[in-house]
C-alpha cells in the first residue's frame, strides 16, 4: 500500500533557503533517519587536572565494550550483537534497536594515557583522564671558559 506524504506548504523565503537542509530531509525520507545508529554520545569536561568523558552505551554489557588506545588516539568501540532465538523471528511488529558495532575515537595527544581509569555503571561508561604535567626545561648555567 502506498503511504501518503502531506505536502509542505510553508513559504520559504530566500533569506531561510538552505539546500543542504533540502539534501538532509531527502536522505532522512529515504534512508531514514542514520543519526540514531552512527554512534554514541559523549560530554567531555575538564575538571582541572583531568579530563572526564562519560559516554552513553544503555543496553551494553561491560565485556561488550572495549577502549583502545594506539599512539595517541583513543578509541572506545561497543559491539550489539543480535540473538537469534527460533520462537522470536517472526514475532516483532515493530523493531527499533539497533545491532552492530559502535565506535568513537578522541585525540589524547595531552593525556597521561598509562594513567587514564574507567568505569561503566548504568549504561555510562566514565573514562578519567589525567593531564599530561607540563615539564619545563631545566635551567641551567653555562660556564664560560
Amino acid at each position: 500500500m502506498f503511504e501518503l506524504i502531506p505536502f509542505d506548504r510553508r513559504v520559504r523565503s530566500v533569506a531561510t533557503f538552505d539546500p543542504f537542509r533540502d539534501f538532509d530531509e531527502l536522505e532522512r525520507s529515504f534512508f531514514g533517519d542514520t543519526r540514531a545508529v552512527s554512534g554514541f554520545r559523549t560530554d567531555v569536561t575538564d575538571t582541572g587536572d583531568a579530563y572526564k568523558l562519560e559516554a552513553e552505551l544503555p543496553g551494553f554489557k561491560k565485556d561488550d565494550i572495549k577502549i583502545d588506545i594506539e599512539d595517541d588516539c583513543l578509541t572506545i568501540s561497543a559491539e550489539r550483537s543480535m540473538e537469534n532465538k527460533e520462537e522470536d523471528k517472526h514475532n516483532f511488529v515493530k523493531r527499533e534497536r539497533y545491532y552492530g558495532s559502535f565506535s568513537r575515537s578522541f585525540d589524547i595527544s595531552g593525556i597521561n594515557a598509562d594513567a587514564i581509569e574507567a568505569n561503566y555503571t548504568d549504561g555510562v561508561l566514565t573514562l578519567t583522564m589525567p593531564k599530561k604535567q607540563e615539564q619545563l626545561p631545566a635551567s641551567r648555567r653555562v660556564e664560560i671558559k
